[in-house]
């Protein structure tokens, strides 16, 4: 007996409110008796940190392990809906020789849905011929379903499927399965209003000035030098008068609050201010922008950060010259931003998120370097200033207007962009950064108690039982999938030989 997925995909990845649907193949050899053929929509966020080593425990370290399911739906295809009475899982049904197709349909909710606890399959990890066994979560987070996230092969992955599972009633023959893994990639929060202002970093910097009249000409004196001049008569001559040191200040500034958008240019301007006079030309020689991302894994007690980086845009021997000497004290003199529009975010990048034991959150670094005095390589006073701008990424896929709006107008509803924070980043110190609303569509469990929304028949599913809607989930059973700007997500592949999370096929 041989069973297959084939998924619909209209998209190269799914959202919040898109229908998830396909059908299950089977293809019976022989005549077989089977119980039931159940389809189910999953969504899994695994960790496996080591714990460092102690100095009162030379042993070996073992791994730890935390799986949450964040996402749990089961529809039976088999058998039909008027045969599932109250004793249908305990009969069997027997299936001819022939091929069979039976169509399945999901509809992917907002938010994650927990389970205080996972079945044992669930929680049972393969490294080699080692098994290692997950204890049971006790930290979880009501927030938006998060992206797939890959690129930490056996230490992090958040990863969605569609499985199906063939039960036989003979205790000794395996259920066949098969599963789909799919891409998803979160609706973005509502944008909060822009205001006054920009989010900045800013750093200032002080060239040295040469002495003018200098004989040496910055040479190095020696020992016959000194002896020949003090055998000279010479005449006092007075020493030159000197300019203040040229002070400049750089400006890195992003729109307030400081949002970037996947697949999208950055909304960057960059600014060199004269804060002193100057005798001589300025010169930019060198742009580097770079987003750093950082992801939080933990694993029951033990915690680590991962980062990842990606380059949007880098140039080096420029020689282009930043205003004139003769500019007066304050002049803002902007730098082009045709050296990084038309660069967006790589699609691999993922919006920034929080769940149960991954998060993630970015940085932008811009790294500038200023020449004074000459634009050739060497005979200019060259400086590389770094400014660091904490930032949120955004998916671009904008939440339904009807959907804004059902919020909006319910009752005791917190209005977008008022909700308190739930997590504040740490700006450098010389960074603005203002208050950023929590995202609206991400409420905690006791905001709202839970509501009964459209259920599937009742199932005898093992280990799990469906978590109750959220109110976002009830209020968007209706609503039609998003019909608009999409844009691309395409987490990075699994490398060929690395350690990964094992055994998943073969979970009921």
């Amino acid at each position: 007996m041989l069973v297959q997925i084939v998924l619909d995909k209209p998209h190269t990845h799914f959202t919040n409110l898109d229908a998830i649907s396909g059908k299950v193949l089977l293809r019976v050899p022989s005549t077989s008796n089977i119980s039931a053929i159940v389809v189910k929509l999953e969504g899994e966020s695994r960790t496996r940190l080591i714990a460092p080593s102690r100095p009162d425990r030379q042993d070996r370290q073992r791994p730890v392990l935390e799986v949450h399911k964040i996402l749990y739906k089961v529809q039976v295809v088999w058998p039909p809906y008027k045969l599932q009475d109250d004793t249908w899982n305990q009969r069997s049904y027997t299936l001819n020789v022939g091929q069979y197709e039976y169509p399945f349909e999901f509809k992917l909710p907002f938010n994650n849905a927990c389970s205080p606890a996972n079945s044992l399959a669930t929680n049972l990890n393969f490294t080699g011929l080692a098994m290692e066994v997950a204890k049971t979560p006790t930290h979880h987070v009501k927030q938006t379903l998060p992206p797939s996230l890959s690129g930490f092969p056996g230490e992090a992955e958040i990863r969605y499927y569609v499985k199906v599972t063939v039960n036989r009633p003979q205790f000794f023959k395996e259920n066949p399965r098969a599963l789909a893994n799919f891409t998803f990639l979160p609706i973005e929060p509502p944008r909060p209003p822009r205001t006054d202002g920009e989010t900045y970093a800013r750093r200032q910097h002080q060239f040295l000035e040469i002495i003018p009249g200098d004989a040496t000409g910055g040479k190095k004196k020696s020992f016959f030098d000194s002896v020949r001049k003090n055998s000279q008569t010479t005449t006092p001559v007075e020493p030159p008068t000197l300019s203040p040191p040229p002070r400049f200040a750089l400006d890195a500034r992003l729109p307030n609050p400081a949002i970037i958008t996947c697949n999208q240019d950055i909304p960057l301007r960059i600014l060199t201010k004269s804060m002193s006079e100057r005798s001589k030309q300025v010169y930019l020689q060198m742009l580097q922008i770079e987003l750093i991302g950082y992801t939080k894994v933990r694993a029951h007690e033990i915690q680590r950060t991962e980062s990842s980086s990606w380059i949007i845009a880098g140039m080096s021997n420029m020689a282009i010259p930043l205003g004139a000497p003769t500019d007066a004290v304050g002049t803002e003199v902007p730098i082009n931003q045709e050296y990084w529009s038309g660069k967006p975010l790589p699609n691999t990048v993922a919006p920034t998120f929080e769940t149960c034991n991954i998060s993630r959150f970015y940085e932008l670094e811009v790294r500038v370097g200023l020449g004074y005095g000459s634009y050739e390589h060497g005979k200019d006073q060259l400086v590389v200033l770094p400014l660091r701008l904490p930032v949120k990424v955004y998916s671009g896929i904008a939440p339904p207007a009807a959907l804004l709006q059902a919020m909006a107008s319910g009752t005791g509803i917190v209005k977008p962009g008022l909700a308190p924070a739930a997590a504040t980043l740490h700006p450098e110190p010389n960074v603005a950064m203002p208050h950023t609303p929590v995202d609206p569509l991400a409420f905690t469990a006791n905001q709202f108690p839970p509501q009964q929304g459209t259920h599937l028949p009742p199932q005898n599913a093992p280990g799990y039982e469906e978590a109750p809607p959220s109110y976002e989930d009830v209020i968007g059973q209706d609503l039609p999938p998003v019909d608009g700007y999409r844009g691309e997500y395409a987490p990075p592949p699994f490398p060929e030989g690395e350690p990964r999370f094992s055994g998943d096929e073969k979970r009921g």
